[in-house]
């Protein structure tokens, strides 16, 4: 996947770090259910941990799948430390 401009591909992986920080909570034992404030705090961890991957990435054609699987392992290996 490639895009033309830049926003698209920072967009998409800001939206796939609410998607994998609000996933990986929901999954927690929680009555009371995610609080949205530790949802965005996480959601910034996978978003800045995986742009450094999409930015000093060299190849055109595989930055956004990279970053995007970055984003999942993070998720699932934070799920299963604090579970």
């Amino acid at each position: 996947m490639y895009f033309t401009s830049k926003k698209i591909s920072l967009l998409i992986l800001g939206i796939t770090a609410l998607t994998c920080s609000r996933a990986m909570f929901l999954l927690f034992n929680d009555p009371e259910g995610p609080n949205l404030l530790i949802v965005t705090g996480m959601a910034a961890i996978l978003y800045f941990s995986s742009l450094t991957a999409y930015v000093f990435k060299s190849s055109e054609s595989k930055k956004l799948v990279l970053a995007i699987f970055i984003q999942i392992l993070l998720a699932a290996g934070f799920y299963f430390c604090l579970n």
